[in-house]
């Protein structure tokens, strides 16, 4: 029943997080726009829409995923965000990252990446998880592995924690495996650090409360969201 019941909180959530991205993406009928971890391109083009643009660019490291983004008619390539981004500098309006940033080695190598393939006064959005999210801070208190870290091997999910939503999955691929987890302070830094101004933020997810608390007390959302500009 409590399974089940954070289920429904957490598609609810992601359903409101998506929402947030929509939210802070801007019309340019004319703009490059780059969907970073696009998977199938579903996204890629709902979003592309959202913007008004049809010049959809996407990259993904699954061969199913990226056949099912061609031919959704995203312009997509193969490598590995870990290293050096197969774009010309300066090209890109706007880049989109959905959940993809805790999966990676070389943060500081994404980052510098997209700041170098951005236009000037280019923006990103960028979602990931927050490792202060109440459910995460209460699974540390029980002693458990944070929510938001129980998928860190492709042995196994949801390992650590007992309500794991993961839990009874198959194991999976190792690009899948969340690296490291962040909170809303630390990315807002580490975003300045790395050169870009930060625009807004929302949140989405409040575990165990209605997902809509998260963009109140954006510290303890589930799903934080950030638009930052070159």
């Amino acid at each position: 029943m409590i399974k089940k019941y954070l289920e429904k909180l957490y598609s609810d959530s992601e359903k409101l997080n998506i929402q947030n991205i929509s939210v802070l993406l801007e019309k340019n009928n004319q703009a490059n726009f780059l969907d970073l971890g696009c998977d199938d391109g579903a996204l890629s083009v709902k979003f592309a829409k959202q913007i008004g643009t049809k010049n959809i660019y996407g990259v993904d490291v699954v061969d199913k995923s990226i056949e099912m983004a061609k031919d959704k008619g995203v312009k997509i390539k193969k490598f590995d965000l870990n290293g050096k981004f197969d774009f010309e500098d300066n090209f890109f309006d706007a880049i989109h990252a959905n959940q993809v940033i805790e999966h990676l080695n070389t943060s500081d190598n994404f980052l510098s990446e997209i700041y170098r393939i951005l236009k000037p006064n280019g923006y990103v959005v960028i979602s990931t998880e927050n490792a202060s999210s109440w459910c995460n801070i209460f699974s540390g208190i029980m002693g458990w592995q944070i929510f938001s870290l129980t998928n860190f091997s492709n042995k196994a999910q949801g390992i650590g924690n007992p309500l794991a939503l993961h839990k009874d999955r198959i194991a999976h691929l190792e690009s899948w495996n969340h690296v490291r987890i962040y909170n809303i302070r630390g990315l807002k830094e580490y975003f300045e650090i790395l050169g870009f101004k930060i625009e807004e933020i929302k949140g989405a997810g409040y575990f165990p409360l209605p997902s809509f608390f998260g963009n109140i007390d954006k510290t303890h959302c589930h799903f934080m969201t950030f638009k930052i500009r070159k």
